[in-house]
């Protein structure tokens, strides 16, 4: 029964399923076609590697991790790979037989992956030697984080691990139920001063401390509607976001919220349905809804500030912020920057002819962005 509800899901509801159909991936709303501009933006590739054969049958997002100059990717078949996040040489790679759908989380000379069959597996940043590994209760899709001398790692069964910085001993367990039917992915938690916030497939949100696991809130942040499963079927599968004291989230069939950060107080909600999470920079909070419309909202309202459909139906992945701009992709594997204040296009690149799922990496002026099937390319915004 698992196995089958597994494959219902995986096939049927994957984040951005709804412009595809069959084995020829032909559109079924027809996607907004790309008109030429004048570019803007003084923008430059860097460099362009593949990885490997990339993560487009696993259905998972995997996102490149960053720690001491160094980014790190996965790759269902090529394992885990660092590169020098200039010069895009490779440093290491790391063999691993299972499938890596996680992304990584890197900090302080180590780096942390999970596999799809639920191992936690730790390396030497470095050199990327296997410093020690750890079963989690079921496949690992979120990156895990580092709080201290905690290893924080979400499995897609609901339950939060936490492990030992120094060998990988469980130190402690959160659980909480999730639903059967969910889109393909986990929100990735985000630490700040020690708690640890985690986004379910039920639309809560939870509040952890780092080193011991224990629940300092909870909060609801959409409730579900409709007759069917799958019209009721709420999610907070992206990046959930942190600015001064208030904690930013989107839902599929919700909405975005703002929450306090002390006590999951709901400040405002703004009804939206999203199968991605958040930037917000300034006074702006930027969301991709489910029509691959670009929003621009107020942060301190949610009130619309101003909205983009020139890319309708491109299955745009999470927008990031770079300076003065916005990054996204889409299914043809193009790379848009946009800017931040009006929307309008200022550059486009190609990096493959594959989707962009995941959500990129910005590091400073730095941009890296990945393809379901293994190229990984970084971008810079003007002069080093």
């Amino acid at each position: 029964m698992r196995k089958i509800a597994w494959i219902l899901i995986a096939l049927a509801i994957l984040p951005g399923c709804k412009w595809f159909k069959g084995k020829d991936k032909q559109p079924t709303d027809p996607p907004a076609k790309l008109v030429k501009f004048e570019r803007s933006a003084a923008v430059k590739k860097l460099w362009s590697v593949d990885t490997g054969k990339g993560i487009a049958r696993t259905g998972a997002r995997p996102r490149p991790g960053y720690a001491d100059g160094r980014v790190f990717v996965t790759d269902v078949d090529g394992g885990l790979l660092a590169y020098d996040a200039v010069a895009g040489k490779r440093l290491w790679r790391m063999s691993i037989k299972e499938p890596l759908v996680s992304g990584a989380g890197a900090r302080d000379g180590l780096v942390v992956v999970g596999s799809i069959e639920g191992t936690v597996i730790a390396a030497d940043a470095d050199t990327g030697k296997e410093r020690w590994r750890a079963a989690a209760s079921s496949e690992v899709l979120a990156p895990p984080v580092i709080v201290g001398e905690v290893v924080v790692v979400r499995s897609n069964d609901g339950l939060v691990h936490g492990y030992s910085v120094a060998d990988g001993k469980r130190l402690w367990q959160f659980d909480r139920d999730v639903p059967l039917l969910s889109l393909r992915g986990n929100a990735p938690p985000i630490v700040n001063a020690g708690t640890v916030f985690i986004g379910y497939d039920n639309a809560k949100v939870v509040a952890l401390r780092g080193n011991d696991g224990t629940l300092l809130w909870e909060q609801n942040i959409a409730r579900p509607e409709g007759r069917t499963e799958l019209e009721r079927m709420i999610d907070l599968d992206g990046d959930m976001k942190i600015v001064d004291d208030v904690l930013y989230a989107a839902t599929y069939n919700g909405g975005v919220t703002a929450m306090t950060l002390d006590t999951g107080r709901v400040l405002w909600t703004r009804d939206m349905s999203t199968y991605d999470g958040l930037a917000v920079s300034g006074k702006f909070i930027y969301a991709v809804d489910t029509e691959s419309q670009l929003w621009a909202l107020d942060n301190r309202s949610g009130g619309s500030l101003w909205k983009q459909d020139k890319l309708l139906h491109r299955a745009l992945s999470t927008p990031v912020v770079v300076g003065d701009y916005l990054v996204v992709g889409d299914f043809q594997g193009y790379v848009h920057w946009l800017n931040r204040e009006d929307g309008g296009t200022a550059a486009r690149f190609r990096l493959g002819k594959k989707a962009i799922r995941s959500t990129s990496l910005v590091v400073g002026n730095r941009v890296y962005v990945s393809s379901i099937d293994g190229h990984f390319a970084a971008y810079q915004l003007g002069a080093d």
